[in-house]
């Protein structure tokens, strides 16, 4: 059975697509972000008020609704955030590039608000994909 929850190592967007997303403007097309196509698409516009999402600025939304809720005893850090918005794609129904979308967001994010996601955490000693 395969892991489950986000690995950016997942993600199986090429490299030049990912960076023309997060160095890009955002036009609200919600098929610009990478790993989301017309089936996807379809998917995320589905459910009620705020359930639906159909353009990238309610996806960034969501992703930030996602950091919290925070309390006395646990803030949602960059790791349980990610993981968050990658349950959450789950539950909408997207079954493919779920990893893709969530580093696409994250680091589009990350741009505008530094210091929403850390890279780094997912670094490990053990990776060969070099």
């Amino acid at each position: 059975m395969a892991e489950q929850g986000y690995d950016p190592k997942r993600s199986r967007v090429n490299d030049d697509t990912m960076m023309d997303f997060i160095r890009g403007s955002i036009t609200g097309d919600i098929t610009e972000v990478p790993g989301i196509g017309p089936a996807a698409a379809k998917k995320m516009a589905m459910g009620e008020n705020d359930e639906a999402v159909t353009n990238t600025y309610q996806l960034i939304g969501k992703f930030l609704m996602l950091r919290g809720p925070d309390s006395d005893d646990n803030k949602v850090e960059s790791m349980e955030h990610c993981e968050k918005f990658w349950y959450w794609l789950q539950d909408k129904g997207i079954s493919a590039h779920r990893s893709a979308i969530v580093k696409a967001i994250a680091l589009k994010v990350n741009g505008l608000l530094p210091g929403v996601y850390d890279a780094d955490l997912y670094d490990d000693e053990d990776d060969d994909e070099e």
